[in-house]
């Protein structure tokens, strides 16, 4: 959740053999709030998957998603039998023990029970970590689990406070990511979706490939100046990424353009209530100018149910089914479906 607001996921963390129930040592704190992650190894992951597909059942796409599904999972048992595995990482609020620096937060909790990574390392010079970070870009691959970068940490706790944090980012660490993992695909369309707000949002439907162990048939491609800066044309074979290992982006060209193909350009046109699209000056995104224009409503709808109303269930596919079915088309009709009509 947010910190406040979430999912109580605690009888399924019991189940997990990593985490200990029962702290080692004779004297405990009065408080101590330990904080990690939970991950699926890339070994129980390829073993789960085998299993679901001889179960008859659909695999699951990437180690993230399956860790998080299994948390999230309504019955303890069923994450029971998920590979799920734990590091801790640090500790938050603490009373009855008082620790220097993180490296020594990290070995008062691997003598007390809790798994830390045992790649962990301490350094006394930045050009030593810029060394680390290479060497393991290289030694990525070795490991049982997916990164997509190293966490860098300023060690000392009094010096964590001193730098302190900007818009709630900490000022004494830093992520540092490494270049995404990329594939060649066909770009077969340049599709438009026009937005709550009226802008017209182009996305391309690709040919669908595997990269990062997530099959891509779908990308974002921002406006139109960043399709023509970067080159990119219908028919074309293109370089496909998932920035930051998640959201899938189109590079640019792989090679040269096929024959036949044209630069981009935006419609002329709405193409959902044939409103003329307009471009203010200054603005990069054209715009459909129609308040009457029937995206406004359909795109307020996802935006509802997948933001503020966060609604369990019900996502994007869901609402322009209802849309198209005609049962719903404004915020106060969600609520007043029947059992009947959603049957």
């Amino acid at each position: 959740g947010d910190g406040e607001v979430g999912e109580d996921v605690t009888v399924n963390l019991r189940t997990i053999n990593a985490i200990p129930l029962r702290m080692l040592g004779d004297a405990a704190p009065e408080l101590i709030e330990v904080r990690g992650e939970v991950y699926m190894p890339l070994s129980g992951f390829n073993a789960l998957n085998e299993r679901l597909v001889a179960e008859g059942k659909k695999p699951t796409p990437n180690p993230r998603n399956a860790a998080a599904g299994s948390l999230r999972q309504k019955d303890p048992s069923i994450t029971a039998g998920r590979p799920l595995s734990f590091w801790a990482y640090g500790i938050g609020a603490v009373e009855g023990i008082a620790l220097a620096s993180h490296w020594d937060a990290l070995q008062w909790l691997k003598g007390h029970g809790f798994p830390i990574n045992p790649f962990a390392e301490r350094h006394e010079s930045i050009e030593e970590v810029a060394q680390a970070c290479r060497d393991w870009e290289r030694r990525r691959t070795e490991l049982d689990y997916e990164i997509d970068g190293i966490v860098i940490k300023v060690d000392d706790y009094d010096q964590e406070r001193r730098l302190g944090a900007l818009h709630q980012r900490p000022r004494w660490a830093r992520a540092f990511k490494w270049a995404p993992m990329t594939a060649t695909t066909r770009l077969e369309k340049i599709m438009i979706r026009v937005g709550r707000t009226g802008a017209l949002n182009p996305w391309a439907i690709l040919q669908p490939v595997e990269v990062g162990g997530v099959t891509i048939s779908r990308a974002t491609l921002h406006n139109e100046e960043d399709i023509n800066r970067k080159e990119i044309r219908e028919g074309d074979d293109v370089i496909v990424q998932r920035a930051g290992d998640v959201i899938p982006q189109i590079v640019g060209p792989a090679g040269k353009h096929r024959a036949g193909t044209k630069p981009f350009q935006m419609p002329t046109h709405c193409p959902l209530c044939g409103a003329e699209v307009i471009k203010p000056e200054g603005e990069v995104m054209h715009r459909c100018p129609n308040r009457a224009c029937p995206s406004r409503g359909l795109e307020t709808l996802i935006n509802w149910v997948e933001g503020p109303a966060d609604i369990d269930g019900v996502g994007e596919q869901t609402v322009r089914t209802l849309w198209d079915r005609g049962l719903v088309r404004s915020l106060p009709d969600l609520y007043r479906l029947t059992k009947e009509q959603l049957l």
